[in-house]
C-alpha cells in the first residue's frame, strides 16, 4: 500500500471519530424528515427504429456522374462507384491499370490489417554484449521512435560510453526504391529506408510534414541516445548480449492513422516491410499483392515497385481499390483503414479541399499526387443515409484541376 493512501485513512478514521456525536444527533433529526417515493422514469412506448437509407434515384445518379467524368480537367480518367450494398453506379475502363500515386497505400494500409492486425505492435531493443561501456540498438523497423521513446530507453539503459545501431534487420533490402528521385530526401517525401528513424527521419526535430529527411537515419537514432547516456562513441554493429531497454511502437491502427492523413512515404514503406518480414521475404511490394491475392482480391494488371506510390513504375486499376474500401465499409477486419483516411476539409491531405462543396467533412479518402496524376478513394455518406466507396485515377492531367474536379464528382454522391 503507497504511503499516502494509508495516512489518509488515518485522518479520515480521525475526523470520522472527532464527529460521531454530532452524527447521532443529525441522524435522529433527519429521520424525522417525510418525502415523497422516488422518481420513476417511464418507458418510451416503443423501441426506436434506426434510420434506413432511402432509395437511389439510379438514373438521375448514374447520368450525374457520367457528366461529370466527362470533364476534361480530368484527363485520362479511370474510376468506379459502387454502393455499400456493391452495386455498381459508376464505371469508367475501372480494370485497367493507371499510375495511381499515393493511393497505393490503400493497398499497402489492406495487407497490413490483413496480415499483421490492428494491435501490431514493433518492439526495438538494446543489448549490452561482453563490453559494459557499449551498447547497440536492435532496429527492428521503428521509423516512428520520437524523443519520449529514447528517453525511455536512456533511462532504462543508464550510462554508456558508445552507443550502435544494428540495421540487420532490413539487410537486403534496397533503401532506395525504383522510380524513386533521390532529390525527394532533401524535399522532404522520404529518407533511405533503414529500419529505426525518428519521426520518419525529419530534420530538426519535425515531427510531420515534408520537412528536410536525413541521409543517415539510423546513425542519428543511436547519435539521439547516445546524447541522452553520456556517450562518445557512435556507430554501426551487431546486436549481441543481454537486452538492457526496450520499448514498443504505437498499435499498427495509430501508425496507419499516422501514415494515410498525411500520406508519409516513410511510413508507408516500413509497413509494406513489415508484412514482408512476416510473411519470410524481403519484398515488400510483393508482399503485399501475395496477402490480396490470398484473400480473394483481383490485382491482375498490378504493378507495385513500391508501397508508398512514390515510385512512377506503380500502376493500378481503381476496380481493386474500390473493392478493398467497400470492405472496409461491410468487413470488420479492414474497418480500420477507413478512420485512417483524411476528413474533407478537414484534415491531413485533404484539409485544403472541398471547402465551398457539398462533400465537406463528409467525404474520407486517400489522394495521391504526381506529375501528371492527381487520384481519390474513399468513402461519402449521403443526405438520404446512403454510403457509396469510390476510386478515382487521373492521368495526364493537370493536377489542380483534376483535383477540382474530382472533388466535385464526389460531392455529387452526397446529393444521392
Amino acid at each position: 500500500m503507497k504511503v499516502w493512501t494509508w495516512v489518509g485513512s488515518a485522518v479520515a478514521l480521525a475526523a470520522v471519530g472527532g464527529v460521531a456525536g454530532f452524527g447521532i444527533a443529525a441522524h435522529e433529526q433527519l429521520s424525522e424528515i417525510t418525502h415523497e417515493p422516488p422518481y420513476r422514469l417511464q418507458s418510451a412506448p416503443q423501441a426506436l427504429e434506426p434510420a434506413t437509407p432511402s432509395p437511389i434515384d439510379d438514373a438521375s445518379l448514374r447520368t450525374t456522374l457520367a457528366t461529370l467524368a466527362d470533364n476534361p480537367a480530368l484527363g485520362t480518367f479511370h474510376g468506379r462507384v459502387s454502393t455499400a450494398d456493391n452495386e455498381t453506379v459508376f464505371d469508367r475502363a475501372s480494370d485497367e491499370p493507371l499510375q495511381p500515386a499515393s493511393v497505393t497505400k490503400v493497398l499497402t494500409a489492406s495487407a497490413a490489417l490483413l496480415s499483421l492486425g490492428a494491435q501490431d505492435r514493433i518492439t526495438t531493443e538494446v543489448v549490452r554484449g561482453a563490453d559494459p561501456g557499449a551498447v547497440t540498438i536492435k532496429a527492428a523497423g521503428d521509423v516512428w521512435l520520437d524523443a519520449e521513446a529514447l528517453d525511455d530507453l536512456a533511462e532504462q539503459v543508464g550510462t554508456a560510453d558508445a552507443v550502435y545501431i544494428d540495421t540487420s534487420a532490413w539487410d537486403g533490402m534496397a533503401e532506395m526504391l525504383p522510380g524513386w528521385n533521390p532529390l525527394d530526401i532533401d524535399g522532404g517525401f522520404v529518407a533511405p529506408l533503414q529500419p529505426a528513424m525518428l519521426s520518419g527521419g525529419r530534420l530538426g526535430g519535425e515531427t510531420t510534414g515534408d520537412v528536410p529527411r536525413s541521409h543517415a537515419p539510423a546513425l542519428d537514432v543511436a547519435q539521439a541516445l547516445a546524447d541522452r547516456v553520456g556517450a562518445q562513441t557512435v556507430g554501426l554493429g551487431p546486436a549481441d548480449g543481454e537486452v538492457v531497454a526496450a520499448v514498443e511502437s504505437p498499435t499498427l491502427v495509430q501508425r496507419l492513422e499516422l501514415m494515410m492523413k498525411n500520406s508519409d512515404n516513410v511510413y508507408a514503406e516500413a509497413i509494406g516491410r513489415e508484412v514482408a518480414l512476416e510473411r519470410g521475404t524481403k519484398d515488400g511490394p510483393g508482399a503485399t499483392l501475395s496477402v490480396l491475392e490470398e484473400r480473394g482480391y483481383d490485382t491482375s494488371g498490378v504493378v507495385l515497385r513500391d508501397n508508398s506510390g512514390l515510385s512512377t513504375e506503380d500502376r493500378i486499376a481503381p476496380k481493386l481499390l474500390n473493392a478493398l474500401l467497400h470492405d472496409a465499409v461491410a468487413e470488420p477486419a479492414l474497418r480500420p483503414l477507413l478512420s485512417a483516411l483524411p476528413v474533407a476539409a478537414g484534415e491531413g491531405t485533404l484539409e485544403d479541399r472541398f471547402g465551398d462543396l457539398p462533400g465537406r467533412g463528409w467525404v474520407r479518402a486517400k489522394t495521391g499526387t504526381l506529375d501528371g496524376t492527381a487520384s481519390l478513394a474513399g468513402t461519402v455518406t449521403s443526405v438520404n443515409g446512403n454510403v457509396y466507396t469510390f476510386a478515382l485515377i487521373c492521368n495526364d492531367a493537370d493536377v489542380l484541376a483534376a483535383r477540382r474536379a474530382m472533388d466535385e464528382f464526389t460531392s455529387a454522391l452526397r446529393n444521392f
